[in-house]
C-alpha cells in the first residue's frame, strides 16, 4: 500500500483477484479473463495493472490450487484463510480523493465486493468514499472560484463537472443511508 493506505495497482489486481475467488473455486484461466475483462473496461487496457503476475497469489499463500498443480496446468484456485484476510485489509483501505483511472478502479471494485464486509465496515468505507468526494469537490469548487473572472470556457466546463460530483455526493449519502 501507499504511504496513505491507499491500494497500489498490483492490490488492485489482488483485490480483484480475491474478491473473485471468495465466492468458490475457479480455474486460473477464466479468473485470469476475469480480472482483465472487468479491469479493462474500467481503465482500458493498461500494462501497469495487467502487468501485475497473479501468480504471487499463490507463492504468498493467498490461494491454493485444489485441482492442478500450478498456474500453467489451468489449476483450479480457492482463496486460503490468509486470502481472505489479506482481502478484507485491501477492501477496507483508503481511496484517494484525486480523480484518476486507478482511483476509479479501487472504487468500482470496492463496490464489487463491499458486500463481502460486514454491515460496520461497509458504513465506514462508504463514509471514506464520501470523505474523497467532498474532498475532490472542495478541490474543484475552489478552482472554479479563482477563475470565475477569466475569459473562456473552463468556469462552464467546471460547472458542469461540479454538478455531476454534487449528484455523485448525493448518490454515496443515499447508499451509505441505506445501508445503516
Amino acid at each position: 500500500m501507499y504511504a496513505d493506505n491507499t491500494l497500489t495497482p498490483k492490490e488492485a489486481v489482488r483485490l480483484c483477484a480475491l474478491g473473485t475467488l471468495v465466492s468458490g473455486p475457479v480455474r486460473y484461466s477464466a479468473m485470469a479473463a476475469s480480472i482483465r475483462h472487468f479491469i479493462s473496461h474500467i481503465t482500458g487496457p493498461s500494462l501497469e495493472v495487467m502487468g501485475t503476475s497473479l501468480e504471487l497469489l499463490k507463492y504468498e499463500g493467498l490461494v491454493t490450487a485444489v485441482d492442478g498443480v500450478g498456474m500453467e496446468d489451468d489449476a483450479l484456485l480457492s482463496i486460503t484463510e490468509e486470502g481472505e484476510a489479506e482481502l478484507r485489509t485491501l477492501l477496507t483501505a483508503n481511496v484517494r480523493a484525486q480523480a484518476s483511472d486507478m482511483n476509479k478502479l479501487i472504487v468500482a471494485l470496492k463496490f464489487r465486493f463491499l458486500h463481502l464486509l460486514s454491515r460496520a465496515d461497509q458504513q465506514a468505507q462508504a463514509d471514506i468514499l464520501i470523505e474523497a468526494q467532498e474532498t475532490e469537490l472542495a478541490r474543484l469548487e475552489e478552482l472554479h472560484r479563482s477563475h470565475s473572472g477569466d475569459e473562456g470556457h473552463l468556469v462552464g466546463w467546471l460547472d458542469h463537472d461540479i454538478a455531476g460530483m454534487l449528484a455523485h455526493l448525493d448518490w454515496l449519502r443515499n447508499f451509505r443511508e441505506h445501508l445503516g
